[in-house]
């Protein structure tokens, strides 16, 4: 709960300083935005104080059996979770660290239109939002299928090159272990799931499990050895990766518009073929 708390002030504070420069630049419509999503971390912080009897249905939260209701918007959790998670990854991905690292559930069904929502956002009203979850790009400069970004990331990394998926994979088990490693050093212990979640990470990753454990029990990997493997491995294929991904980078910014660069262009055959 103590967790929650903070992640909202945190948020609440960086609105009204978000307000402030979007009235002193004049921007009304920026503004309105802000305020509303200001209303409702402040109504999310209210109900994290008052108790899980106090949610308040109309702020879009669902409550399934044995799981506490969340106390933010659907787009709030999943940007939680892809923020935590630093790479494109897949609704299934961003639904397991949201279970493993954060109170409440997401279920994947929510995410399902949720770019396409996000999409006719900014292309309404572009760069109203302080951030968009959108698509990460292929190498076609098409969206890569079932991949969420943020919009706020540089370019290169929201595209995908041919390494991507493992780098990224590789990025998502650090993270996770020093989550977990961050808790630990705080004091507080890491919840059942981001452990179960650790070990599911650890074991595709060569050299990052924690031995045998019990018969039928696998032992809980340690977070620095899921981290210092990861990063070996990462040093094997971070050149190649970041090299293809500047040069898809390279070509997004000069084919692509700014909603393109966000949600995606036409696949190049359609491209060329439409001109």
């Amino acid at each position: 709960m103590s967790e929650t708390l903070d992640a909202l002030e945190a948020r609440i504070s960086a609105l009204r300083g978000e307000i402030r420069r979007a009235v002193r630049a004049r921007d009304g419509a920026l503004a309105r935005e802000l305020r509303a999503e200001l209303r409702g971390a402040e109504r999310a912080w209210d109900r994290a104080v008052a108790g899980p009897e106090a949610a308040d249905p109309a702020a879009g939260t669902t409550e399934r059996a044995g799981e506490p209701a969340s106390l933010l918007p659907v787009r709030e959790q999943v940007h939680q979770a892809l923020t935590l998670i630093g790479a494109p990854a897949a609704a299934r991905m961003i639904v397991a660290v949201h279970a493993a690292l954060h109170a409440g559930s997401l279920g994947g069904g929510r995410l399902a239109s949720l770019r396409r929502d996000e999409e006719r956002s900014f292309r309404g009203a572009p760069y109203a939002r302080p951030y968009y979850l959108c698509a990460a790009l292929t190498d076609r400069l098409s969206a890569s299928r079932g991949l969420f970004a943020v919009s706020t990331w540089p370019l290169e990394r929201r595209v995908v090159g041919p390494l991507s998926p493992r780098v990224d994979f590789l990025t998502t088990a650090v993270r996770v272990a020093e989550h977990v490693l961050r808790l630990a050093e705080a004091g507080e212990p890491a919840a059942p799931g981001a452990e179960r979640l650790l070990a599911r990470l650890a074991r595709n990753v060569p050299g990052a499990t924690g031995g045998p454990g019990r018969p039928g029990v696998p032992a809980a990997p340690d977070p620095r050895t899921v981290v210092k493997a990861a990063h070996a491995e990462l040093r094997v294929h971070a050149a190649a990766d970041a090299a293809a991904r500047a040069d898809i980078a390279g070509r997004a910014r000069a084919r692509l518009g700014d909603a393109e660069r966000l949600f995606g262009g036409l696949p190049l055959g359609l491209a060329e073929a439409s001109c």
